[in-house]
């Protein structure tokens, strides 16, 4: 092979990242019959198969892993200088796209990120929501510069992305000013049996949670449980549940839901990261966020 036809590489990737050619097609906006015929040419070029079928999918061969690997790359870096190269544009304004992992206190992702809005060249910040996994392969095709997550990249995961520790904060219970006489008494004993709001099994900071009750022989009766934390706290302004959150924003949150802090659940942090596609960061705005996050917020 002499020369790669870059056209063929890009229909080859984007069949692997749909898992079919119809799937490609669709995203491509080609008919199935003109990228079957470039996957085809560039089988012939590199002289092996690239996929082979199961079932009604296709699945990459030895090879196609290889190719599979390098076009991440070269596309990637592709998406990387275009958008450099739109950012230097004059009247073009930077911005900054954020992913935030659900379970993150909104309070939280607003402390840590509202010194982009501050900075001497105005920075447009871009936000997003959604489970770590999909939000690290936004960062992988550069549609995000950085996530905000409450645990660092999985092992195993293959992405190419860097965890940047920026800081933990203790965790606290709280409850409405309606109920909250009931219980901020003797605690955390106080919690046997109490109505409690915690976030979903698979989160962290309820495994965390799980094994302090466990430590302490409790047995809270659960209302409800939360993928989204800020609607967690909407339930407990309804005075529906006692419900833990972040010790570094007690003060906002007893301003914002009329709640008030009864007791800390000592053992328990829940750590932050900063995940980034490089391992050194460059990014001005991301430098700026992780020195404030750790000095300020975390310190």
């Amino acid at each position: 092979m002499r020369h790669l036809n870059y056209n063929h590489l890009h229909y080859f990737w984007a069949v692997a990242r749909e898992g079919s050619i119809a799937k490609a097609s669709a995203s491509l906006y080609l008919t199935p019959q003109t990228i079957s015929g470039q996957l085809k040419l560039l089988e012939d070029s590199i002289g092996e198969p690239l996929f082979q079928r199961v079932g009604r999918g296709l699945v990459l061969t030895d090879a196609g892993h290889l190719v599979n690997q390098y076009a991440d790359e070269i596309f990637s870096l592709g998406a990387e200088l275009t958008e450099r190269v739109r950012r230097q544009q004059p009247g073009v304004p930077k911005s900054l796209h954020v992913g935030l992992v659900d379970a993150i206190a909104k309070l939280i992702g607003c402390r840590v990120l509202r010194s982009v809005t501050t900075l001497s060249e105005a920075t447009r910040l871009v936000c997003t929501e959604g489970e770590l996994e999909e939000l690290l392969g936004d960062l992988a095709v550069h549609k995000l510069d950085l996530v905000l997550s409450d645990r660092p990249v999985p092992p195993g995961l293959n992405v190419k992305a860097y965890s940047h520790p920026l800081g933990e904060s203790k965790i606290s219970f709280f409850a409405h000013e309606r109920i909250a006489d009931g219980f901020d008494q003797n605690f955390p004993g106080c919690l046997e049996g109490a109505p409690v709001l915690l976030p979903l099994a698979r989160s962290s900071l309820r495994r965390s949670l799980d094994e302090w009750f466990e430590r302490h022989d409790l047995h809270p009766h659960i209302v409800a449980e939360f993928e989204d934390s800020a609607l967690m706290k909407a339930f407990g302004e309804a005075a529906l549940g006692i419900f833990p959150a972040p010790t570094a924003i007690a003060a906002q949150i007893e301003s914002m839901y009329g709640v008030r802090q009864i007791g800390v659940a000592q053992g328990v942090r829940e750590a932050y990261f900063a995940i980034s596609p490089e391992r050194k960061l460059k990014h001005p705005a991301v430098i700026e966020i992780t020195r404030l996050a750790r000095s300020d917020l975390f310190s």
